[in-house]
């Protein structure tokens, strides 16, 4: 294990941005909060009066939390029996807006906050790939949509925005690499974080049938309006060549590397493991109306809120060059009008994994 050089990872921009990115995140969500009411219901209680413990880690605004977490305590409700206490722990990077994150536990009508009193919530802003959190503390972990962020960029990607997309060998390695020590770093610290007995459900980016994180429309769309905007002057090739987003995609065999060869790693082991595509649900309604601008201004709406941030870290002044969000404003209606102009449908293969850590024996 390591410290970190941590990449920014996307925080919305705008509400709108930010809705038609949860809409399309959450397609993938039942099947993982079917999981991670399962494990809440498996895993074993702290004694009162210690808390239980939930962990939500990369939380991002918790627009994503919300639903699994209130459906985990109402499980652990009905096992208890009490309105003993809960804490939920929301973990991020330290550039986090953890104002929106309150503001969603806060305000949001599905926020366990509103309807169950004896549940409280903090935060922690540091990487997910250290020890975050207390030893042994953590009954229950959720992660969604953050571990196929990458912990930095581990080398540049001269002919594409993306490394699965790239002809570049010696960048393909390195991403590998990294994403394999990433994984690992992040699986070893939950194990140290877990309680005996404790689950941690997993939902992320897996591969599609081509070996790529999908989104293939999308990426091919967006680099041919970045550089047609260094056509125009309104972007360097410079700041182009530096702009790459640092996500990956992971196979089983990958998901269970750190596992081998005997099934163990800091305590847990693999209790499931399932790989599935997501609807891509701006096509779904495409076929019903045929609207292709909002076909396009969707995925435009979903770029911009999981993908322009990073982007702008690499205009000439950063996030904040003077450009950036005249910048952002231009690529998303550029990107909208070039999907608009092709609907296609977009593979979403996404992964869930349910880690459990081995019970003290008696």
């Amino acid at each position: 294990m390591r410290e970190s050089s941590i990449v920014v990872r996307p925080q919305p921009m705008e509400s709108a941005s930010y809705t038609a990115s949860s809409r399309l995140k959450a397609s993938g969500l039942p099947i993982a909060i079917k999981l991670f009411e399962q494990s809440a219901q498996a895993v074993p209680l702290p004694r009162a009066p210690q808390p239980i413990a939930i962990a939500d880690y990369g939380a991002a605004t918790g627009y994503n939390s919300l639903l699994p977490i209130g459906a985990a305590i109402a499980i652990l409700r009905a096992r208890t029996r009490t309105d003993r206490a809960i804490l939920v722990a929301h973990t991020d990077l330290p550039g986090n807006d953890f104002t929106a994150l309150f503001t969603t536990l806060t305000e949001d009508p599905d926020s366990y906050l509103v309807k169950d009193a004896a549940t409280f919530a903090s935060a922690v802003g540091r990487s997910f790939y250290q020890q975050i959190l207390p030893s042994e503390s953590i009954a229950l972990g959720w992660s969604s949509w953050a571990t196929h962020w990458l912990s930095r960029v581990p080398a540049p990607v001269g002919d594409h925005i993306h490394v699965a997309h790239s002809a570049d060998r010696a960048a393909r390695r390195a991403y590998d690499r990294l994403a394999a020590l990433d994984w690992h770093d992040f699986v070893a610290f939950r194990g140290r974080e877990l309680a005996p007995g404790g689950r941690l459900v997993v939902l992320t980016l897996g591969l599609d049938d081509d070996g790529r994180p999908g989104f293939a429309g999308v990426m091919q769309a967006l680099l041919a309006v970045l550089q047609g905007m260094v056509d125009d002057g309104a972007l360097c090739p410079d700041e182009l060549s530096r702009m790459v987003i640092p996500t990956v995609g992971r196979t089983e065999k990958e998901f269970r590397a750190p596992f081998a060869p005997s099934g163990r790693f800091e305590g847990l082991s693999v209790e499931h493991f399932e790989a599935f595509e997501a609807e891509d649900v701006f096509w779904a309604r495409y076929l019903v109306d045929g609207d292709a601008g909002k076909f396009g201004a969707g995925w435009a709406g979903f770029a911009r809120a999981a993908i322009f941030p990073t982007l702008t870290t690499a205009l000439d002044g950063g996030s904040g060059d003077p450009r950036a969000a005249g910048f952002a404003e231009a690529l998303e209606s550029q990107l909208a009008g070039k999907l608009a102009g092709a609907p296609q449908q977009m593979t979403i293969p996404l992964a869930t994994v349910v880690l459990v850590k081995r019970p003290r024996t008696s």
